[in-house]
């Protein structure tokens, strides 16, 4: 993939960058600050759309300090942007803390965006999957540790 093209929607936006080289989420920033109560969702756009290429997807991640520190993450992650939607990238955020409001400020950084191949495929029905190793086998099936 050559490069991922942004659009700024508002001139007070920052382009996404990664915090550190080799790092694979582009750093997603809120347009405007706020506040998410305990258990609350916020909507937080942050001014700028994306084209992602025919074949690819992007995914909206939650950002791990943020999860760890503030109970803040990202309510439907991953968040997904198709390759032909171009409004502006918009993050869904939840407080899950159970006491402390979570207060932000315009700029920063909110989420994290990682694009990955989307292979196209067709759904089909058929009689059976066959079989595997694993099989039905689901939730806790490989144990603890």
């Amino acid at each position: 993939m050559s490069a991922l093209r942004f659009q700024l929607l508002d001139a007070r936006a920052e382009l996404p960058r990664r915090a550190h080289d080799g790092d694979a989420g582009l750093d997603l920033r809120a347009l405007d600050g706020g506040s998410i109560s305990p258990g609350e969702r916020l909507r937080v756009g942050t001014g700028l759309a994306v084209a992602i290429p025919e074949g690819w997807a992007g995914l909206v991640l939650p950002r791990s300090g943020l999860a760890s520190r503030h109970g803040v993450t990202v309510a439907n992650a991953p968040g997904l942007i198709d390759s032909g939607y171009r409004g502006e990238l918009q993050v869904l955020l939840i407080n899950l803390d159970p006491g402390e409001r979570f207060d932000f400020a315009a700029g920063e950084r909110i989420a994290q965006l990682v694009v990955v191949e989307a292979m196209g495929v067709e759904p089909a029905l058929v009689d059976d999957l066959g079989a595997t190793e694993r099989g039905e086998a689901g939730f806790g099936s490989s144990g603890r540790s």
